[in-house]
C-alpha cells in the first residue's frame, strides 16, 4: 500500500463518528436481507428461491441466522432477553403471516382487472412484494427487535419505491395499486379492505420538540384509516389525532388534516376564475 492511501485512509479514519460506526461491527444488512429471502422461501416456495435451498433447508438456515442476528441487535441496544426464544416467537408466527399474506394477494388480484391470476400478483406487483416484506418486519417490530425490521422494509423501500414502517398496524386484505411514492408512517393504524394508490402519504402533520428543539421520539403522530376506505392517488393524510371513517373514498390529491366520519367522499374540487 502506497503511503499517500495509507494517509488517505488515516485521515478518513479520524473523522469516523464511533457511535456510529460500532454498529456496523454488530449489524450487517446484507445478511439481514439474507435472512429475509430465507422467509421468502419458506412462505411461497414456488415463487421465492435463495441458494437452491429446500424449504426444510431454508427452515434449518432461518433458526440458526435469524437468532444469530437477534442476538447481535440485543446487544447493541444493552439487553439480555433471550434471542433463542424470541426467534421461536418468530418462527411460530409464520402461519398467521402467510395467512395474511393469502388475503392481501385476493385483494390485490380482486381490485386490479389487469391483474390475471393471483400468480401474477406475487411474482409482478411491487405492492405486494412491499406488503410482504412489511408483514414479516412488522412481527419482529411488535416482538421488539431492533433495527432487523427496519432493514427489512428499508429494503422493500429500496427495490419498490414503497415506504411502509415496520411499525404500522394494517389490518387483512390490504391493496396498493401501482405503489411508487407511498409513505405509511410508524404510528399509522390501517384497517381491513383497504386499497391504496400511488403516491399517497400517511404522515405526521408536526413533531413535539424538546428544550433543545429537537423532535420528541414516539408519540402518536400518524393517522388512523378506517376499514373498507379507498385513498387514490396522491393524497396526503396527516397527524395523529386524524381518522378516516369506515367506508370513505379519499380523492386523488387532497390534503387532509383533520378527520372525517363513515361514508365520507373527500376529492379535490378546482375553482376557475
Amino acid at each position: 500500500m502506497s503511503e499517500y492511501i495509507q494517509k488517505l485512509l488515516a485521515g478518513i479514519d479520524q473523522k469516523r463518528d464511533a457511535s456510529v460506526h460500532e454498529t456496523r461491527k454488530l449489524i450487517d444488512r446484507k445478511r439481514i436481507v439474507g435472512i429475509l429471502k430465507e422467509i421468502q422461501v419458506i412462505l411461497l416456495p414456488d415463487f421465492y428461491h435463495f441458494q437452491n435451498y429446500t424449504v426444510a433447508e431454508a427452515a434449518v438456515h432461518l433458526r440458526s441466522d435469524l437468532e444469530k442476528e437477534i442476538r447481535l441487535a440485543l446487544e447493541m441496544s444493552e439487553r439480555d432477553d433471550s434471542a433463542e426464544e424470541l426467534t421461536l416467537s418468530f418462527l411460530n408466527s409464520l402461519p398467521d403471516i402467510l395467512e395474511l399474506l393469502n388475503t392481501d394477494i385476493q385483494a390485490i388480484y380482486d381490485g386490479d382487472p389487469a391483474a390475471k391470476s393471483k400468480s401474477e400478483v406475487i411474482l409482478c406487483y411491487p405492492g405486494f412484494y412491499a406488503i410482504s416484506i412489511y408483514r414479516i418486519a412488522h412481527v419482529l417490530y411488535e416482538l421488539n427487535i431492533p433495527l432487523i425490521p427496519r432493514i427489512m422494509t428499508e429494503y422493500a423501500h429500496e427495490k419498490t419505491g414503497i415506504d411502509i414502517n415496520p411499525g404500522a398496524k394494517i389490518g387483512d386484505h390490504f391493496c396498493i395499486d401501482h405503489g411508487t411514492g407511498i409513505v405509511i408512517g410508524e404510528t399509522a393504524v390501517i384497517g381491513s379492505n383497504v386499497k391504496l394508490y400511488q403516491g399517497v402519504t400517511i404522515g405526521a402533520r408536526s413533531f413535539e420538540k424538546d428544550e433543545n428543539g429537537f423532535p420528541v421520539k414516539g408519540g402518536k403522530r400518524h393517522p388512523n384509516i378506517g376499514n373498507n376506505v379507498v385513498i387514490y392517488a396522491n393524497a396526503t393524510i396527516l397527524g395523529g389525532d386524524t381518522t378516516i371513517g369506515d367506508h370513505s373514498t379519499i380523492g386523488g390529491n387532497v390534503w387532509i388534516l383533520s378527520s372525517v366520519p363513515p361514508y365520507s367522499k373527500v376529492y379535490y374540487n378546482l375553482q376557475q376564475g
